[in-house]
């Protein structure tokens, strides 16, 4: 079983991309810092690895994400409906430290909770990492300093969860470390970083992501096991590697990650399910119960209907198109001139989900950053969806400001965040077609241009094709002969080609 290490792209790994040569954006940006690289460069004689500088980076515009923060955490949190919205800084965590019975010592889906909502709504690992941090946070003050506290040490632990990320993304593709630039500096992270939990998930699945280019089946079922304990998106994943690993006959190592995915998901899971089902539960209830909320396609068609559809009904086609989406990528996966890279169908099949969700908060992008950085590590491709989804982000703040101020109608009315909606489609839409591009025609692809195969991929880096279908048996020229070094796949000796 070949691992990482002893696939094609290895043979690189002391020849490493050097973005400022191969981006025209990094190029022009590099002029801050002194140009693009000499040719002449000494490398690797420095303590300023790309590593080391990505997670600095990282951390610092994180932090300048917690400024931005900085007139809620004086008092917008808890004085006055909108100004929290209108200075673009709200977020769930110190609400929530009361609302959801942290202040009061309540033990998260084993004790009910006052209000509406009667058991915490978040799966088990989040509920987790929510309750040590309020064990962190000091009792002591009123509740208003309590809260402040809550949302300090949350900051802090997701901070080290923003860092796992960049350094994960740095290290994936190992002849490509400065893309991990592209998560450390993304605006759209940094702004909503701090609005809810899900760094912790999109941490555990940057590391899954890691262990699977290094060969680690067993690992990375682990970390993707518990990164769906910590939010339902990575599950995801186990899609299209069953599919790439069906094109390439890795079975042995597909197995392998399912079940250490299973086992790791139940560990987590199965003593509050035997112990508290009914809050255990109360996550995939909610889920199903929710209606059409901020930020879906979905939100536009029921505030223009007379007749909006039903929550059942929602659900339904929701399902529906998440299924055709996952369908039209398995297909994609089969007929391709060339295996798609694994990184580029992870983000295409959470895009799919993003897409046709029934809500989308801000946050939500967290789940996409790392995988466009792997999927399509191109700086204006990568910038102009950022753009799209901090304009997205700035446009329900103000929407909601809006719908708060009362007779003022200070913000953005309806149409216009309809408007802003359409644009955080539209941007994702304009990425996904992209990363398709690149599939259909791999001498677009950066990463493959440059030599590699899929230094994401594990045990399918420069594996051969044993399975596929239609044009994927007899690859057009351009995949066979595209302006790029040539990357073989697996033994040409033994006269194995796609199909």
């Amino acid at each position: 079983m070949p691992s990482a290490e002893s696939t094609q792209a290895s043979v690189h790994e002391t020849d490493p991309v050097r973005p400022t040569r191969e981006d025209e954006v990094a190029a022009h940006g590099s002029e801050l810092i002194g140009g693009p690289i000499g040719r002449h460069v000494l490398l690797g004689t420095s303590w300023w690895t790309p590593v080391r500088v990505v997670a600095l980076v990282a951390i610092g515009v994180f932090a300048l994400g917690l400024v931005q923060k900085a007139p809620c955490y004086n008092g917008d949190w808890f004085f006055g409906a909108s100004s929290q919205y209108t200075h673009a800084c709200y977020s769930d965590i110190p609400h929530l430290y009361q609302g959801r019975g942290f202040a009061d010592g309540r033990v998260p889906y084993f004790d009910e909770l006052p209000g509406d909502m009667q058991y915490l709504e978040y799966p088990v690992l989040t509920g987790v990492f929510m309750a040590v941090a309020s064990w962190l946070t000091p009792g002591s003050g009123s509740i208003q300093d309590q809260e402040q506290w809550y949302w300090m040490v949350n900051a802090g632990m997701l901070m080290v969860c923003a860092a796992v990320i960049a350094v994960c993304v740095t290290r994936t593709h190992a002849r490509r470390p400065w893309d991990g630039l592209l998560v450390a500096v993304a605006p759209a992270f940094a702004l909503t970083a701090t609005i809810n939990w899900d760094l912790l998930a999109v941490a555990l699945t940057a590391a899954a992501m890691l262990m699977w280019s290094r060969g680690r089946s067993l690992a990375f079922g682990v970390l993707l096991g518990l990164a769906t304990a910590a939010k339902l998106y990575p599950v995801f994943l186990l899609g299209p590697l069953f599919v790439l690993c069906w094109r390439a006959w890795k079975w042995r190592d597909f197995g392998k990650a399912l079940g250490a995915a299973v086992v790791a998901w139940l560990v987590v899971n199965l003593p509050v399910m035997l112990f508290a089902f009914d809050g255990w539960s109360k996550f995939y209830t909610f889920s199903q119960e929710r209606g059409v909320d901020f930020g879906s396609f979905w939100l536009i068609m029921a505030q223009n209907s007379k007749n909006p559809l039903s929550t059942d009904t929602v659900n339904f086609y929701a399902t529906l198109l998440v299924l055709l989406c996952c369908l039209g990528i398995a297909v994609l996966t089969l007929t391709a001139p060339r295996r798609p890279r694994f990184a580029q169908l992870a983000f295409l099949i959470v895009a799919a989900f993003i897409l046709t969700n029934k809500v989308y908060s801000p946050q939500y992008v967290l789940w996409l950053v790392p995988l466009a950085a792997l999927a399509r590590p191109k700086w204006r491709d990568f910038l102009i969806w950022q753009a799209c989804e901090v304009a997205y982000f700035l446009g329900i703040w103000m929407y909601l400001a809006y719908t708060t101020s009362g007779d003022a109608h200070k913000g953005l009315p309806q149409d216009g965040y309809h408007w802003a909606i359409a644009v955080h489609l539209l941007g994702t839409l304009y990425l996904c077609a992209v990363v398709v591009r690149d599939i259909l025609m791999p001498e677009r692809d950066v990463v493959r241009r440059a030599g590699d195969d899929d230094p994401s991929g594990g045990v399918l880096d420069g594996a051969e094709d044993v399975f596929v279908l239609g044009p994927a048996a007899h690859p057009p020229r351009h995949a066979a002969h595209f302006g790029g070094p040539q990357v073989e796949w697996g033994s040409r000796e033994a006269g194995a080609g796609p199909g």
